[in-house]
């Protein structure tokens, strides 16, 4: 059964408020800020549709990629095959790490998936 997948975001991960590094990243970068009260997410969104996300962590901050896809279980296979390996399932999605040693997530798409590649059989 064939799959699709494309680049969902980028997420930048960070230790303390949200807000402030949310509005840090969203003025540095020319977009907007869509902050959710209580959440430990806030998006920015860029004029030129891309997704960025600001993530709290309690962690050392970083940067990460989220591949969106319209199937989380196909796409992980898929990568798996190419040498990554899984690190943990949250929710509806599952965090991935490369042969390089980089983190990443596979999450299901939300919005559609324009111009994703399509990946398997017909």
């Amino acid at each position: 059964m064939a799959h699709k997948s494309r680049l969902g975001g980028l997420i930048i991960d960070c230790e303390g408020d949200l807000e402030p590094a949310a509005t840090f990243w969203a003025e540095a970068l020319g977009g907007a800020v869509m902050m959710e009260e209580g959440d430990r997410y806030a998006g920015i969104m860029m004029t030129s549709g891309f997704w960025i996300e600001v993530q709290q962590v309690n962690a050392r901050p970083g940067v990460h990629l989220d591949i969106a896809t319209d199937d989380v279980v196909a796409e992980e296979a898929r990568l798996v095959a190419l040498g990554a390996r899984r690190v943990e399932a949250i929710e509806d999605w599952v965090v991935m790490e490369a042969p390089t040693g980089h983190r990443f997530c596979i999450v299901p798409a939300s919005g559609g998936l324009h111009g994703a590649a399509t990946w398997g059989g017909a």
